[in-house]
């Protein structure tokens, strides 16, 4: 979660007025300041491979661009959001949500309004496809190749690692052919160390650990009741998407050799046990990254614990909270219990009264 002060996630649970502020830029230079915004969203999903979207509505339609270097045109201007508490005695504390690329701007030309459509910086190494065959070799480490792979394409680009310990092994050579995805190779090397990468709320290409439910802490709390900030809650228990086993291979012919190993699930306790009522279900995944069977088990048991949350969905709507960031751990008190969850999923409206839905991933009693 972003880091904002306890006035800040106080005031969330009572009522409040908001700031929503746009900035606009091209080539690095503020061109408006403040954008005159009626409404939009950014939508957060971290299970897609560009992690922040945004959607924004102008009234005016002035701002419907007609040449290259126009506010909004798509040839490289950027949008700049978020949004905050204006407090009481009239001070303002403001949340980023992001960095967008501005690809799709649209409206009537009279009268308006005009949407536009932005996506944070996974999309600028997504777009760039490698054009000739590419290595990791020369790499001494699987940080150095991330960052070797991104500011390939974006020079300027910050890469931070925020795993435990700065945690950077060796990385081993793998090839890509012309035309594969360069995220996607960024994404296998983040893999093979046992992480995530993603683009954050200031522009930033972080990797950080795989999240935990076992081990997580939780940083907000979502509660019903006069005083809380829960509006409504569902739940859904389905099959799609979860797994009970994951299997990790890797054939590197640069090294010429091949490993495989197998993670289950084999907790009695588990109802998506290996062998148990719910099937055996594998997922399998590949990587020219994975040099040892050791490598490929520390591999698998990590996506293990993914590939068995999805059984247990829980979405909340609550009162908008635009510091949180996918990935987190929440603690929800609800329907006579008190769960911690992960998030996976979420919408922050950029208009007053817009909802706020959260999708949620794992499930564990909080017993604290």
């Amino acid at each position: 979660m972003y880091a904002v002060s306890a006035r800040f996630l106080a005031a969330l649970s009572t009522s409040h007025q908001i700031k929503v502020q746009v900035d606009a830029y091209y080539n690095g230079a503020l061109t408006v300041a403040d954008l005159p915004i009626s409404g939009g969203s950014v939508t957060v999903d971290r299970g897609s491979k560009v992690q922040r979207k945004l959607s924004l509505t102008i009234p005016d339609p002035a701002y419907l661009p007609w040449s290259a270097t126009d506010t909004l045109g798509p040839y490289g201007q950027t949008l700049v959001v978020s949004r905050g508490v204006v407090f009481p005695d009239g001070s303002t504390e403001m949340c980023p949500l992001g960095i967008f690329r501005v690809d799709e701007p649209s409206g009537d030309v009279d009268i308006g309004p005009v949407t536009v459509t932005g996506q944070s910086g996974e999309v600028y190494i997504q777009d760039d496809r490698f054009t000739a065959p590419t290595s990791t070799s020369g790499y001494g480490t699987c940080v150095a190749a991330i960052t070797g792979l991104i500011q390939a394409s974006v020079p300027a680009a910050t890469v931070v690692n925020l795993t435990a310990g700065a945690r950077n092994p060796a990385c081993p050579t793998a090839v890509w052919d012309a035309g594969s995805d360069r995220w996607d190779a960024v994404l296998q090397i983040g893999t093979a160390m046992q992480a995530e990468v993603y683009v954050d709320v200031l522009g930033r290409y972080v990797i950080t650990d795989v999240p935990d439910i076992s081990t997580a802490l939780p940083v907000w709390d979502v509660a019903a009741g006069a005083t809380g900030n829960l509006v409504a809650a569902s739940r859904k228990v389905a099959r799609a998407g979860v797994y009970n086993a994951v299997q990790v291979t890797s054939e590197n012919s640069s090294a010429g050799t091949f490993f495989t190993a197998t993670a289950t699930d084999t907790s009695p306790t588990s109802p998506t046990r290996w062998g148990g009522p719910f099937g055996k279900i594998t997922k399998r995944y590949s990587s020219g990254l994975l040099t040892s069977t050791a490598a490929c088990l520390a591999t698998a048991q990590t996506m293990l614990r993914d590939a068995t949350a999805p059984n247990v969905e829980t979405s909340l709507s609550t009162l908008p909270n635009p510091a949180l960031a996918a990935g987190d751990c929440i603690r929800a008190t609800y329907a006579g219990r008190k769960d911690l969850f992960l998030v996976q999923a979420f919408s922050v409206p950029l208009d007053v009264g817009g909802d706020f839905p959260l999708s949620l991933r794992g499930s564990k009693e909080d017993t604290s």
